[in-house]
């Protein structure tokens, strides 16, 4: 509207101009003319600046780099803590635009990453290994209190990690060895953990 109204104003002022020379008692509305323009124009400046600072403290994004490590290591240790007080949790993952959901049931800090693991001949692992994206949605047995965790899965092939992670779950002996070329452990990368309650606000920590 505003920028309707400068050019009108300067389409008066323009026309104006051309026949003030013709007679005077027209030059008084030329220079309002004029005057009316100027004003419109300053208008249109200073309702465009807070616009841009708007603008910049949308597109602003705080990073989990901005985390200190030892902040980062508690709020992995909340997630971990929360994930084994729920027992099974369901992880997320896409096959193209196909979501697909199923049950998880272990997941151990190693050396600073948490970890989950599964197996390479399984459609979930194929899935995470073409997009690392995924979401875990971890239920507490009170059904009031759930945990939604979202971030990037990083696939992790080293031998010790493997070994460390079968022999804290001596039930997956069975099914995996750590040289197996079948076994997965993957790392949790950018991770976001919103805890969710049906009495009290969502609170969110990263890792």
């Amino acid at each position: 509207m505003k920028k309707v109204s400068f050019a009108f104003a300067a389409l008066i002022a323009l026309t104006f101009g051309r026949v003030c020379s013709r007679s005077a008692k027209l030059k008084h509305v030329w220079l309002c003319s004029c005057l009316l323009a100027a004003l419109a124009a300053c208008g249109n400046k200073q309702a465009a600046a807070p616009e841009t600072e708007s603008s910049k403290v949308t597109n602003e994004v705080v990073t989990n780099d901005t985390i200190s490590k030892e902040m980062k290591e508690t709020n992995m240790q909340e997630v971990q803590a929360y994930l084994k007080e729920c027992g099974a949790f369901f992880i997320a993952t896409a096959d193209g635009d196909q979501p697909h959901v199923r049950p998880f049931g272990v997941s151990e800090i190693i050396d600073g990453r948490l970890y989950i693991m599964t197996g390479k001949v399984k459609d979930v692992y194929k899935q995470m290994a073409a997009n690392g994206k995924f979401e875990i949605c971890a239920l507490k047995k009170s059904g009031s209190e759930w945990m939604r965790l979202s971030g990037t899965l990083v696939n992790d092939e080293a031998l010790a990690v493997k070994e460390e992670f079968l022999n804290r779950n001596e039930s997956l002996k069975s099914m995996y060895k750590a040289d197996d070329d079948n076994m997965a452990v993957l790392y949790i990368t950018n991770a976001t953990a919103r805890f969710c309650s049906f009495s009290a606000p969502e609170r969110k920590v990263s890792f």
